[in-house]
């Protein structure tokens, strides 16, 4: 069984076309302090971003926000975060973020919500960790990145324990209950950190 502590999520500094990404923010905040659970995420105060954290805080839960320099002011980095660790790049903050994590979760958000989430869990099909990915399907907002993960799957081009390690809900509850009982799969890791 899985000791989760803090969760990172990925999502959108642009708060989208439609209300429902606002609300499944504030049900994932309202899931993560329910649970105890530390929010770790990008560090603005703007979009799906702001919103994640303005709710995790405003149920007395606490949030750790990572931020690059050259970002802080374009995403007006948030003020009342628990923590805010400001780091010299975009590598450096996606390192820290997953140091600081127990799991990673996407919700709706942008290209860089998916470079995040796509790293992540190659990270953990790569054996660098073992922590639980996953997507909150909001809406179906994800339903055709599903459909082409199910394509790389059915050509071959990804492994079924990989394809599986990515977890889709579309119920925060759910998918936390899914990431308190995960068991990596136990697979050879392809390569050492230390050669790449």
């Amino acid at each position: 069984m899985a000791i989760i502590k803090s969760i990172c999520v990925y999502c959108g500094s642009s708060p989208g076309r439609r209300e429902v990404y606002a609300d499944a923010a504030a049900a994932l905040a309202k899931s993560l302090v329910s649970r105890n659970i530390v929010l770790v995420y990008g560090g603005a105060g703007i979009g799906i971003m702001g919103t994640l954290a303005d709710q995790v805080l405003r149920l007395g839960g606490e949030v750790v926000g990572v931020i690059p320099k050259a970002l802080s002011h374009k995403e007006v980095a948030h003020p009342r975060l628990t923590e805010l660790h400001v780091t010299a790049s975009m590598h450096e903050r996606k390192m820290r973020m997953a140091e600081l994590s127990d799991g990673f979760i996407a919700l709706p958000g942008g290209i860089g919500t998916l470079e995040e989430l796509f790293e992540i869990w190659t990270w953990a099909q790569l054996g660098f960790h073992q922590k639980p990915c996953g997507l909150l399907n909001v809406d179906g907002y994800y339903d055709a990145l599903i459909g082409f993960l199910d394509h790389v799957l059915a050509e071959q081009f990804v492994r079924t324990q990989h394809h599986r390690m990515l977890m889709v809900e579309t119920d925060p509850e759910v998918l936390l209950d899914r990431y308190a009982n995960y068991q990596p799969p136990v697979a050879k890791h392809w390569i050492g950190r230390d050669e790449i």
